[in-house]
């Protein structure tokens, strides 16, 4: 006898909690094999293609293209046969194996043996999950009610619904949802989630948000005074926050409420640092990139200033100093900016480190960058020069500890052994979080970076 599986949204990747559905790979009353990708989706980070932990034919999908799915909603369901079933174990532990970049062995989310509920009239299994009929609707914190984004096929419906004790454990998956909440002073333990078995979702709490916000208009509405005429107010194109937009504003937004920063920059006179790239690559071999010579410069910084490299634990309340460094550098794509991460830049030489680039800026491109590519920097480097600016004052890359940005690189005046010549001049630009440091560590980077570019030739060396 076939046994229904369901298979749920896996956790993608560090910090991530939900993922858009950008195309389903298959159709119900597909079959599907062990591994086998049935769903192309979107997280803030990347694009992935998700793995099914089973083999057989697929009996509902859950999630129109274009919906937002919390990390352990139900992505689709799947009938195996007894030896299929005997193989899985049942559940949903999977394969093990480790397809682009994660994997099915990932813990699942738990499992609770449930009794369906009775089927309503017209609906029947296997038909389509796209279409299937919506869930029941579930009461919204301001009295209105709310459709659940699950689709009521009946393995959706053998969800338990039961009464949350006041004591037990929210419902709760974000941890964006829980800090708008706390931001907010929301009782989560007051809600009635809208999302899958009752989790709350950031709409939930955004619903009680706007209701308290229109009870406070609602006072003063008869004293208020009528709005001018005109053009209407607040028109123009709406663009949702979400996917690398919504990502990058979050993490730009933990920095600044979190991270105390300060910046320092410096002019540097990059002629030198120009003419030994040129030589090396008129020499023959792999072409060097400038950028490859800036991070060289960046890790033997590091290795002098190891404060730099290091993280803030608030729970601890002590800095954690970083053995490795690995490298963030900001790549502009069509999605929007990425920051990939060269993983143990401090053991690559400037070949590597060029090699490396070239190939992650190539996938990040093409938008196939995996969250073990974006994540676990230690530092950032940030060439804005490319986009023809001098200077800046970059924002900490959360919860790294600092930021070196780099101008363009363009002649101009400069006193040369005690004369004004014209030379290659850039200016570097320190962003660094307070906490682990002070300003005479800071400088000191600052300057020995700026002394590296100015004279190359002993760091060069080492290459």
């Amino acid at each position: 006898m076939a046994q229904v599986l369901e298979f749920r949204l896996p956790d993608l990747g560090e910090g991530l909690t939900e993922a858009e559905v950008v195309r389903w790979l298959v159709e119900v009353g597909d079959v599907v094999a062990i591994d086998q990708p049935v769903v192309e989706v979107e997280t803030a980070k990347a694009m992935v293609e998700v793995p099914c932990p089973y083999a057989g034919v697929v009996t509902a999908r859950f999630g129109e293209e274009g919906a937002e799915l919390p990390v352990g909603a139900p992505l689709l369901t799947v009938a195996v046969g007894e030896q299929d079933a005997a193989e899985t174990g049942g559940d949903t532990e999977g394969s093990g194996n480790v397809l682009v970049g994660y994997g099915t062995g990932a813990p699942p989310a738990r499992r609770r043996r449930v009794r369906p509920a009775p089927m309503t009239q017209g609906s029947r299994p296997g038909t389509s999950g796209a279409a299937a009929p919506s869930a029941p609707a579930a009461p919204a914190a301001n009295g209105t009610a709310r459709t659940t984004g699950a689709p009521a096929t009946p393995v959706a419906r053998a969800a338990v619904v039961a009464e949350r004790p006041a004591d037990g454990p929210v419902p709760v998956i974000s941890p964006l949802v829980r800090r708008l909440a706390r931001e907010n002073g929301v009782d989560l333990r007051q809600l009635s989630g809208s999302g899958p078995e009752g989790l709350i979702l950031r709409a939930d709490v955004e619903d009680v948000l706007r209701a308290g916000a229109a009870g406070g208009r609602t006072a003063d509405a008869a004293t208020a005074p009528a709005p001018a005429t005109g053009p209407a107010q607040g028109s123009g194109t709406r663009v949702p926050l979400k996917g690398v937009r919504g990502a990058v504003a979050d993490k730009l937004s933990r920095s600044r409420r979190e991270i105390p920063d300060a910046t320092c920059w410096v002019d540097a006179d990059a002629t030198e640092l120009m003419r030994a790239r040129t030589a090396m690559n008129a020499a023959g071999g792999q072409k060097i990139s400038l950028l490859a010579l800036l991070a060289r410069i960046c890790t033997a910084a590091l290795a002098r200033y190891p404060e730099l490299n290091s993280r803030v634990d608030l729970e601890a309340k002590e800095i954690v100093r970083l053995d490795a460094v690995h490298l963030g550098f900001a790549a502009q794509t069509e999605r929007g900016l990425v920051v990939p991460v060269v993983r143990d830049a401090h053991t690559r030489d400037a070949e590597s480190l060029t090699a490396e680039f070239a190939r992650l800026t190539e996938v990040a491109r093409a938008g196939g960058l995996t969250p073990a590519e974006l994540t676990g920097g230690t530092f950032t480097l940030n060439n804005y020069g490319v986009f023809g600016v001098d200077g800046s004052t970059p924002i900490i890359n959360h919860p790294e500890a600092a930021m070196l940005g780099v101008g363009r690189i363009v002649p101009k005046p400069w006193v040369h052994e005690g004369e004004l010549a014209v030379r290659q001049v850039v200016q570097l630009s320190l962003t660094f979080d307070h906490r682990v440091c002070d300003g005479g560590t800071a400088g000191g980077f600052l300057r020995y970076v700026a002394d590296c570019v100015e004279q190359p030739t002993v760091l060069l060396r080492t290459l």
